[in-house]
């Protein structure tokens, strides 16, 4: 069979790889704004509360199970446990379970969960030198930057095409941060990005299963690894990312370079985080704050003969699972989010537990759901209406859902999830040591207290 090898791809392409290195390694530290600052140590304590409060899913448990087949040296810690393992290791299970409960930051333009890859890397690094907390910061908002640019470059027709974007960025962020506290020079950091461009992580097939928190596990392992092999002078290719057989012209046919090159140095894409008042896919908050005003307005589950809901097509596409077995894939079921919505008034991990998605109202209830696609409806928002057994119809529409960047969550709420999440693993008491910690890390001479706190 013939073989067409003349596959179209930009030859002109600037050379990205190249540019990144050098903000990476050029940029001053904390060469940005307070604000800027401020949301790195919100995302930090986010990803920190969301990881120590999986550290005993079983999800985590078993990976925990397979890296200590290895006989890892105790090099670094996982939060919410009292085992260290590996520098890699540490980064493969925290970035796990910062993700299992689906609970972390989101980067709305691009769906892309930064901090996994990132701050799982750079904290299993940064224990182990003992680097500066001011170090550690840097280096999380420069790898996030790589990252979510890289993912703006190829969005949303890399993500459309299958690609869990978390992951397959997230190598790339990961490398970006561990070259930064490495002090790697611009070459040796091209070719982190080179090592970690080959290595692109993860499927949407995977969602709902234990697979996908593995993948900003993977990707920090990935990108860690990437930057000790450049520190060590293996080499990859210096145009790695923009190359016409490069990464991002293999996996997506959209690629805006400006996306990566425009304002970079002065707009930070950590700016542009947001954070998960409910443990699920970002797509089902709008329809889980629009059934929890219904709730408010009165309206309780067993007066629902209907709930009508219209949504933008992506939202079906990736939550559209109507019989959920477990709370993996409950994660993954916009049905389910409504009925946790109406009968809770909230969805926070409990509301996806097993035992709680299997209940028997709760099925009922998300059977009572009929969900048609609008797309003149945007993807960050719900048009819900509660049709009740006495005839009356109440209908309540969520442009755009707490948690979003237009109602972002504030400081004290991001510390009550914190405890919401934590408190059952490490107590009250060292849950609001460590969020002090996450708070002051920017001025922490070394961030091995803060890894010690989060310790079970």
């Amino acid at each position: 069979m013939a073989r067409n090898t003349q596959v179209t791809a930009d030859h002109n392409a600037p050379p990205v790889t190249q540019i990144l290195a050098e903000f990476i390694v050029n940029h001053p530290s904390r060469g940005w704004s307070d604000a800027v600052d401020h949301e790195a140590h919100r995302t930090l304590m986010n990803w920190v509360g969301c990881a120590v409060g999986a550290a005993h899913h079983e999800t985590a448990q078993a990976a925990l199970a397979a890296v200590q087949l290895l006989q890892p040296s105790a090099q670094a810690s996982i939060l919410g446990r009292s085992e260290k393992v590996d520098m890699a290791s540490a980064a493969l299970i925290n970035g796990i379970s910062s993700h299992t409960f689906d609970f972390d930051d989101t980067h709305l333009k691009t769906i892309i969960h930064p901090a996994g890859p990132v701050a799982s890397a750079v904290l299993a690094l940064a224990e182990h030198t003992g680097a500066s907390g001011r170090a550690l910061i840097d280096a999380l908002v420069l790898g996030i930057d790589v990252s979510c640019r890289v993912g703006n470059a190829m969005y949303p027709d890399h993500y459309d095409r299958g690609w869990h974007i978390t992951g397959s960025t997230g190598t790339l962020g990961a490398a970006a941060a561990c070259a930064r506290l490495l002090k790697l020079d611009v070459q040796q950091t091209a070719m982190a990005l080179g090592i970690a461009a080959s290595q692109p992580i993860g499927v949407r097939e995977q969602f709902g299963t234990m697979t996908k928190p593995f993948h900003p596990g993977a990707a920090a392992r990935a990108g860690l690894m990437a930057a000790l092999m450049a520190q060590q002078g293996y080499t990859a290719s210096p145009r790695a990312l923009e190359a016409p057989r490069g990464m991002m012209q293999t996996i997506s046919t959209k690629n805006d370079w400006s996306e990566i090159t425009s304002e970079l140095g002065s707009r930070f894409e950590i700016s542009f985080n947001a954070y998960k008042p409910f443990a699920c896919g970002i797509v089902i908050h709008p329809s889980i704050d629009a059934c929890a005003q219904l709730r408010e307005q009165g309206v309780r589950p067993e007066q629902v003969e209907r709930i009508e809901l219209k949504v933008h097509s992506l939202v079906l596409e990736l939550t559209g699972k109507k019989e959920p077995a477990d709370g993996l894939q409950a994660k993954f079921s916009v049905y389910h989010g409504c009925a946790a919505g109406l009968t809770f008034g909230r969805a926070a991990e409990e509301e996806f537990a097993d035992d709680i998605v299997n209940r028997t109202d709760l099925v009922a209830l998300r059977r009572k759901v009929v969900a048609t696609v609008d797309d003149a409806i945007a993807e960050a928002s719900a048009d819900v209406t509660a049709v009740l057994s006495d005839g009356r119809r109440i209908h309540v529409f969520v442009e755009h859902a707490i948690g979003s960047l237009a109602k972002p969550m504030s400081d004290a709420q991001l510390e009550a999830k914190f405890h919401g999440m934590a408190d059952q693993v490490l107590g009250a008491e060292r849950c609001s040591a460590l969020i002090a910690a996450c708070w002051g890390v920017g001025g922490a001479a070394d961030v091995r207290a803060l890894a010690e706190l989060g310790r079970d």
